[in-house]
This record gives structure tokens, C-alpha cells and sequence, in this order.
């Protein structure tokens, strides 16, 4: 009766080892088979055009200053007429120029600057003339005349932020979709190349990211000509 019990239990324990075996087996295949689904290569597509500015804004600002309040304003408007005629003597258009308002300060009624450190002109007034055109190539010709103001009395301000000519270009939506296919179809072809060389196949997309479109100058010399940037980020699933 004891050897009948322990054969019993031999056996028993065999069988159980087996199983544990078993599914030891078959739990370890399918955490193989999880990261064979697993496995995935991220590529990067670059697309990048260069491309013409289509509005042009130009800033003319130039600055007076005097003793006295009713002959500096009136040497401004005179100026400011000035300035108009001159663009339109270029060919622009009334509708592509606007006149700002004149700005006058009364240096001696500062808080800090008045008194001894005022210098010789109690008031101090600007105007700015800003040209807004389509017309890229005749604001940059325009751009290199304005000795012609000079000639005139007219001093125009130089490079700073707020006079600074701008040149932008408006018309992103017309090349964002051949933009995208090609950053995409870079980015695949990268992918079909790591998959190639690791002996793999490419399989479907894992997951797609848009970067966002960056339009810069192309250069310092060259701010009406732009450079249109994206980049498409693609994640494929391998497969052996």
C-alpha cells in the first residue's frame, strides 16, 4: 500500500514538472512572438523649398527736431508729402502707401533728459511712411534710391527692429501638400534601406508625425528669397 502511494506521488510529480515545463515553453513564445510585433524603426523625411517672398513692407521713417512746436509738425507733414511723392514718382500705387501718424516730444517736459543734458532742440519729432506691395523687385529697386530723400533734406532711419524692411511669403498653404508627400516618401525611403540591411521587410506604419513648417531667410543678403523647411517623423513595424 506504501509503494502503490508512492509511485503515485512519483508520478504525479513527473506530470507536474512537465506542465510547469510546458508553460514555461509556451509562456516564453509569446512574450517572443510580443516583441517580434514589436519591433518597429523610426525614420526622418526632410522636404525643403526655396521660394519667393510675395509681400514686401518698408518701413521709411525719419526724425526732426526743433525749438519750435507749430514749424517742427509743419516740416514733418511737408516731409511726409515728400516721402509719398517720391514713391509715387517710383510707381506705387496710393493704396500701397500709408502715412503714420507724426510723433513729437517735448524733451524738456521728460522726467529724465530735460535741463542742461536736452542739447540744443527742445522738441524732437519722427514720421514713418510705409510702403506695402506685392511688388517685390519694385520696392527692392525702390530700396537702393533713397539717396534721392537725401538729396531733399530727408534723412531716412537706418536698420533698426522697428523700421526694418520685411519680406514674407503668404503662399504655404499652395505647397504644404507636396511638402508633406515628399518629407514622407524621404522618410520611407530611409526606412526601406535600414529594413534592407537588416534583413527585415517593411511593414505598415506604427505611427506619423508632422513637424511644423519653419519659412526663413535663405540668407542675410537675401531676405526676399525664403526657405521652406519640414520634417515627417514615421514609425513602420519590421517583419522578418
Amino acid at each position: 500500500m506504501h509503494r502503490n502511494r508512492t509511485a503515485e506521488a512519483f508520478v504525479l510529480g513527473v506530470l507536474i514538472c512537465a506542465g510547469l515545463g510546458l508553460l514555461g515553453h509556451f509562456i516564453a513564445g509569446g512574450i517572443v512572438a510580443f516583441r517580434g510585433l514589436d519591433r518597429t524603426v523610426t525614420a526622418k523625411g526632410l522636404s525643403e523649398r526655396e521660394v519667393t517672398a510675395d509681400i514686401a513692407i518698408w518701413p521709411i521713417r525719419f526724425d526732426l527736431a526743433g525749438n519750435e512746436l507749430a514749424s517742427l509738425a509743419a516740416d514733418l507733414e511737408a516731409k511726409t508729402a515728400a516721402v509719398q511723392a517720391f514713391l509715387a514718382d517710383k510707381g506705387f500705387a496710393a493704396d500701397e502707401v500709408t502715412a503714420g501718424a507724426p510723433a513729437i516730444i517735448d524733451r524738456q517736459a521728460q522726467r529724465y533728459g530735460g535741463g542742461a543734458n536736452m542739447g540744443p532742440f527742445r522738441y524732437q519729432g519722427s514720421a514713418t511712411v510705409t510702403v506695402y506691395s506685392a511688388r517685390i523687385e519694385a520696392v527692392r529697386l525702390t530700396m537702393t534710391r533713397v539717396g534721392e530723400l537725401v538729396a531733399k533734406g530727408i534723412v531716412v532711419g537706418g536698420q533698426d527692429f522697428d523700421t526694418r524692411p520685411q519680406f514674407l511669403f503668404t503662399g504655404l498653404n499652395t505647397i504644404k501638400p507636396a511638402m508633406i508627400a515628399e518629407a514622407t516618401r524621404n522618410a520611407r525611403e530611409v526606412a526601406e534601406k535600414f529594413a534592407r540591411d537588416s534583413d527585415s521587410d517593411l511593414g505598415k506604419i506604427k505611427n506619423a508625425r508632422q513637424g511644423q513648417f519653419s519659412i526663413n531667410d535663405r540668407d542675410s543678403n537675401t531676405p526676399h528669397i525664403k526657405k521652406v523647411r519640414v520634417v515627417a517623423t514615421l514609425e513602420y513595424y519590421l517583419a522578418d
